[in-house]
Formats: structure tokens, C-alpha cells, sequence
């Protein structure tokens, strides 16, 4: 007759079952889960939030703030939920802003977080921080905007245009009493179609359409202090029915 097994050691099932316990709260990462953890950028920018203006990846370089005195930080921005408490004198990275709000990184008390906290917490050897901030960023969506069109406005960058457009077919430079001037000029090319005729396999008379690049357009982009002063369609209307546009020159925030 078979013996039937001895019942586990009392410690050994309670070990069992936190395990289980475990497992089913806290299930392996999936692939996808990993990769969204890859790095503090890469999240954050997932994880915007109505009302906030994420400007971490857009600055040039990080903005330190100081923590002014005892302060509380927020998981949101509504300051509904505290995520822990940040001891004067902590210096933090900006992440992100909304009205009279920072998001921010650093070290709280009890460990590292990032999380919403009042301007007025915040300390910065530039008052107009928030107006320079705000700014940037409206800059910076338009830029974008033109570049995405592969368009070029007055109160752009060499870089900026270079981005939008490519590199110029040509490039020039005077100096006069005023100082350096530069001028880049691009050369517009668009797919034209073009009917053949031609025979198929058969001898048959078939027509086909091809495309051929041709030049539609020519652009001078005229530079001083590395800002574009002057547009000129130079050859047929590159710059479209809505004519040159105008953004505001490079803001510096540091």
C-alpha cells in the first residue's frame, strides 16, 4: 500500500504561498513594459499630462532649480496626492511646467522622484524663468511646424533651415561696414508627369506615365548673426500662396 506524502513543514507553505502572492500582484515585465522603462525621457514624454508643457527634451541643457524651504511634491498637478516631502537647499532638474507649477526631479526625503511642486517652492537665479520658458516653447512649436512643411520663415537659424530644407545648392558670404552677411540658395524640384508611347511585349501601342524631377522654384535664404533677415523667391513661388512667414528669433532661457 502506497504512503501517502508527508504533509510540508508549516514555513515551507507560507513561503509557497507569499510567492504566489507575489507573482500574481507583480506578473513578469513584458517585453513592451521593459522597453517603455528604458529611461527617464523616453517616459516622461508618454506620460504628459492636459495643462503641462514638457520642455525637458526640447532645451539645449538641463535647468536646475533650488528647493526654497520645506516643501511637499505632487504625483499630479492637480496637488491632490503628496509623493513625499523635499528638504531645503535640494537642487532639482525641470521636467515640465503649467500655470504656477514645476515638474521636477531630484531627491526627496525618502528617495529619488519626480513629481509637481509650486513655483514659489522653487527657487531660480532667474526670475523670468517661467516667461523665457513659455516662450521657448511657443518658438518652438513653430519651428517645428515649418520645418515639418519643409518650409523656412524669417527669425530662423542656419541650423533650423538646414533642417527644414537640406543642404543649400549653393552658399555665399560679404562683408560690409554692417558686418557678415551669408546667403544660402536652394533649388526646388518637384515630379513632374510625362506621358510616353512605347510598344509592349506584343507590339502593341501602350502609353505610360513617368515622373521626372524638374525645377519648380529657387530660394535665397539670407543670414545675419546666424538669422535668417531675408527670403527671395528668385524662381517661381517656393514659398507657397501664404508668402513668408515670420517667427521670433532664438530665445536664450540660460
Amino acid at each position: 500500500m502506497p504512503l501517502a506524502p508527508s504533509p510540508a513543514p508549516a514555513h515551507a507553505l507560507a513561503a509557497a504561498t507569499l510567492a504566489l502572492a507575489l507573482t500574481l500582484a507583480f506578473p513578469p515585465a513584458t517585453a513592451s513594459a521593459q522597453s517603455s522603462s528604458l529611461g527617464n525621457r523616453s517616459r516622461l514624454a508618454a506620460n504628459t499630462e492636459p495643462g503641462a508643457i514638457y520642455i525637458e527634451d526640447i532645451l539645449p541643457k538641463p535647468v536646475r532649480l533650488t528647493v526654497a524651504g520645506e516643501s511637499v511634491i505632487y504625483y499630479q498637478l492637480d496637488l491632490q496626492r503628496p509623493l513625499g516631502a523635499m528638504a531645503p537647499g535640494t537642487l532639482v532638474q525641470l521636467v515640465a511646467m503649467a500655470e504656477n507649477l514645476y515638474k521636477v526631479r531630484g531627491r526627496a526625503r525618502h528617495g529619488d522622484v519626480a513629481g509637481w511642486m509650486k513655483m514659489d517652492d522653487l527657487k531660480s537665479a532667474d526670475p523670468k524663468l517661467a516667461e523665457k520658458l513659455k516662450a521657448f516653447f511657443e518658438r518652438q512649436k513653430a519651428v517645428d511646424e515649418v520645418i515639418a512643411n519643409k518650409q523656412v520663415a524669417l527669425g530662423m537659424t542656419v541650423d533650423e533651415v538646414k533642417t527644414s530644407l537640406g543642404n543649400p545648392s549653393r552658399k555665399s558670404s560679404k562683408i560690409t561696414a554692417a558686418g557678415r552677411e551669408e546667403a544660402l540658395e536652394y533649388s526646388i524640384f518637384d515630379r513632374v508627369p510625362q506621358i510616353t508611347t512605347g510598344r509592349d511585349a506584343e507590339g502593341n501601342l501602350v502609353q505610360r506615365t513617368i515622373y521626372v524631377k524638374v525645377e519648380v522654384g529657387r530660394l535665397t535664404v539670407s543670414f545675419k548673426d546666424n538669422i535668417v533677415t531675408e527670403i527671395q523667391e528668385t524662381m517661381g513661388n517656393p514659398l507657397g500662396p501664404g508668402g513668408v512667414r515670420i517667427i521670433p528669433g532664438p530665445i536664450t532661457v540660460y
